[in-house]
């Protein structure tokens, strides 16, 4: 399909830069095919869903991907700073790092912040292999779980550059950028859909009888990127990796049995849900990695409800809810956002969406 037709204009003014709080007072616009738009708030979630129904939410934790240093061992050594999106084994990284054209293959960078001592005072790694787009491997002098607290100690939160280029990161970010179910690290970009729970709205959920599981899936820096071929079918998604336990596949499988719906918090749970899913709809165990691009015309083979934020024009994300709801209700579900003044992006407000029939 034509890249174009998921574009839209979308007012500064509606980007969030700050969550609201409490999470769940987020506005929520619910969107059902065929039917007119309804407001709502995202405490009111449990009165759209049934007894029965499972949602699926993603455990992932944003580890602080975003590193800044220096180029040593060159007569000059400019400032470089570096965005991890993927790791490779115990000591390296695939990275994003500006301004890419200062590296290259053998180059050593120097991360770390004065004031902030890092083990021996720094963490340094060198320039494995450099790709294409600012892409690199970036090989650490440290590794395992020491390398991890050498990153949490040098590392800040990998905001997205819709709001990194209008503030500055805080220490704020550091916990309004994490869901509440974050237990398993290794995520540069937060699973924003989670970014609406709470406790309150956790146990009102379990009180109206609907079931609340966790999968894994480790969102990648990718999901900031607009799509830039145009037609869809030259657009190379990046993997991310994740697991459904057996558990968990089991649980759906026998709530899908008993008339119960799945219901997927944000497209990350949606993707890994799919990803796991056999052609009957049956969900199957799976760890491993998953690169699955979702556009109009795809079959949803394991997912009934979708709860998202509101995404970027010609993003992957937009094409994935336009292909779950269709693209007319989604371009008439924006345009209502956006005149309505709902906030746009990972601090912003919510949408319930149920799939459309096929």
């Amino acid at each position: 399909m034509r890249t174009d037709l998921f574009d839209f204009e979308l007012p500064e003014a509606n980007i969030a830069l700050r969550p609201v709080s409490p999470r769940d007072t987020a506005r929520m616009l619910v969107v059902t095919p065929g039917k007119p738009l309804a407001e709502a708030t995202v405490s009111d979630l449990p009165r759209f869903l049934q007894p029965g129904d499972q949602l699926v939410v993603n455990d992932t934790k944003v580890i602080p991907a975003q590193l800044t240093g220096r180029r040593v061992g060159r007569e000059t050594e400019p400032k470089i700073e570096a965005t991890l999106i993927k790791r490779i084994d115990g000591s390296r990284w695939q990275a994003l790092v500006k301004p890419a054209k200062k590296l290259a293959a053998g180059d050593a960078i120097r991360f770390g912040n004065e004031g902030r001592v890092c083990l021996l005072g720094n963490l340094d790694a060198q320039v494995e292999h450099k790709g294409e787009n600012g892409e690199v491997t970036l090989s650490f002098s440290f590794h395992g779980p020491i390398l991890d607290q050498a990153i949490a100690d040098v590392g800040a939160p990998p905001l997205p550059p819709y709001i990194a280029s209008r503030r500055t990161p805080d220490e704020r970010d550091t916990a309004d950028y994490q869901t509440m179910f974050a237990v398993s690290e290794g995520a540069v970009a937060a699973p924003t859909a989670g970014l609406h729970f709470t406790p309150a709205l956790e146990a009102a959920l379990r009180d109206r009888g609907i079931g609340l599981h966790r999968v894994t899936l480790h969102v990648g820096a990718g999901t900031f990127l607009p799509v830039k071929a145009d037609d869809t079918s030259s657009h190379k998604m990046h993997a991310e990796w994740g697991t459904v336990s057996g558990e968990t596949a089991t649980a759906l499988n026998d709530a899908r049995a008993k008339g119960g719906r799945v219901v997927a918090i944000g497209t990350t749970s949606l993707r890994l849900l799919e990803s796991a899913a056999a052609d009957n709809g049956t969900i199957q165990p799976f760890t491993g990695e998953t690169a699955i691009f979702i556009t109009p015309g795809y079959r949803f083979k394991a997912v009934d409800v979708l709860m998202t934020n509101f995404h970027l024009p010609r993003s992957t994300l937009f094409m994935l809810v336009s292909a779950f709801s269709g693209l007319e209700t989604m371009q008439q579900a924006y345009a209502h956002a956006i005149s309505t003044g709902y906030r746009f992006y990972s601090y912003g407000d919510a949408c319930l969406l149920f799939r459309q029939s096929t």
